[in-house]
């Protein structure tokens, strides 16, 4: 049975439940861990034969442990099966949907050697009403430029879960 593990650096959750829906697929097939970036920087990356990592974007950026926890076990990272996928708003829109359209997909892998064996990105959620007045406030300015959703009284859930069981499957099929 191949042992597999699941890291997610969420800010809001969402990247967290779509890590959650990569997991129920996954774990047919394979003995499945699910942590946070803060608890994988501890872990011994050499007990798993699959590395599955999520990330999401808040204002233009990943959390810095991701770059780091990359960094620090790029050579084993290398030698295994690899998948990372980023969760952004920006995804939303149909010209940045694809890693090779994905500004922060781009960005992330210009600052690293690292080639995923596997590469996707998922559009977020725009969760107004559980944000601060701070994040609110600049969320919805985001979203007023780029013409996204600016009504603060809703939530706006972008991701395709379609696509996400798509990315599943393909994890799943390296498991043969």
């Amino acid at each position: 049975m191949t042992k597999s593990l699941i890291i997610y650096s969420s800010t809001d959750g969402q990247t967290k439940k779509i890590c959650e829906r990569i997991m129920e697929s996954v774990i047919k097939k394979s003995s499945v861990s699910l942590v946070s970036i803060n608890e994988a920087l501890n872990l011994n990356m050499e007990n798993y034969e699959k590395i599955i990592i999520g990330a999401s974007i808040r204002y233009g950026r990943y959390n810095s442990l991701v770059l780091k926890f990359v960094n620090k076990n790029l050579k084993i990272l290398q030698n295994k099966y690899c998948a990372f996928f980023s969760v952004n708003v920006v995804a939303r829109k149909e010209n940045k949907n694809t890693p090779e359209t994905n500004p922060y997909i781009r960005k992330f892998f210009a600052r690293t050697d690292w080639k995923p064996n596997l590469i996707s990105v998922f559009a977020g959620k725009v969760d107004y009403p559980n944000y601060n007045f701070f994040n609110k406030f600049i969320i919805r300015f985001i979203m007023f430029i780029t013409k996204g959703p600016i009504d603060t009284s809703m939530s706006y859930e972008f991701t395709d879960w379609d696509k996400v069981k798509l990315f599943a499957d393909e994890i799943n099929i390296e498991n043969k």
